[in-house]
């Protein structure tokens, strides 16, 4: 592994090497993740696996920002409305950490333009906010082997678990229904909700790479920050799944 960069690296990440090691912040140093959508969870993931000091961060999220953003979406701010929403998250996740590589694409999740992406990530993490998007990104981590954490939040519901393709059920496993019923830009959001959705992704990618703890491969954690009431349940593939069943997409 490549060695940290001396004593200001050893320093801003002080207070975390006493849980993850040395050896697991070089691990973060090394990885590549990818986040797809930059929203009030995206963003949200994005900025603490920035500040975690994963070495480089694949973005992907399209459109500029809109006054319904900034409830939620901590990248962005008001001085930016009407403003490219990629560049604008670029320049606040360099202004935290400026050691991070970021690759940003003003762009929605579209086979083949997203493979490449996909295929340069360690992992990836699922933060679009349609099922379109969503299918698309997990047919290409089930088609590259690439684990995808699969985190969505609705009103004060939140939902979790990490794909392992070929090992855990994939998302059309557990949502089989090509069209399923989803309002992409009117569903209700408080930010606080998006942001324990994007710090529970983000903790679940850490976790991944450094190898520290266990994480919800094969899981779903569900959580409502309304009442903070929380279950998780085991969950198997189905052998008949379109996508990575017997004839399916691998």
């Amino acid at each position: 592994m490549e060695p940290l960069a001396g004593g200001l690296e050893l320093e801003r990440y002080a207070r975390q090497l006493k849980l993850l090691g040395e050896e697991g912040q070089k691990a973060l140093k090394e990885a590549t993740v990818m986040v797809a959508g930059i929203g009030g969870l995206g963003g949200t993931a994005a900025l603490y696996l920035a500040a975690a000091g994963v070495g480089r961060l694949i973005l992907a999220h399209e459109g500029i920002v809109v006054p319904p953003d900034l409830n939620r979406q901590i990248l962005m701010d008001t001085d930016h409305l009407k403003m490219e929403r990629m560049s604008t998250a670029i320049a606040q996740l360099k202004r935290l950490n400026p050691h991070v590589e970021i690759e940003g694409h003003n762009a929605r999740i579209e086979i083949p333009l997203a493979r490449p992406w996909v295929q340069d990530a360690d992992i990836v993490i699922d933060a679009r906010y349609d099922f379109p998007e969503r299918y698309a990104l997990n047919r290409l981590c089930v088609d590259t082997g690439t684990p995808m954490v699969e985190a969505a939040m609705y009103g004060f519901e939140i939902s979790l678990t990490t794909v392992v393709p070929g090992v855990t059920p994939c998302l059309e496993c557990l949502y089989p229904d090509v069209a399923p019923q989803w309002e992409p830009l009117g569903f209700p959001v408080l930010g606080a909700t998006s942001g324990i959705a994007g710090c529970l992704a983000a903790l679940e990618a850490v976790k991944w790479i450094t190898g520290v703890g266990t994480t919800y491969a094969g899981v779903m954690h569900r959580f409502s920050s309304l009442d903070f009431a929380c279950y998780s349940v085991h969950i198997s593939r189905n052998p008949k799944c379109a996508c990575c069943g017997e004839g399916g997409t691998p």
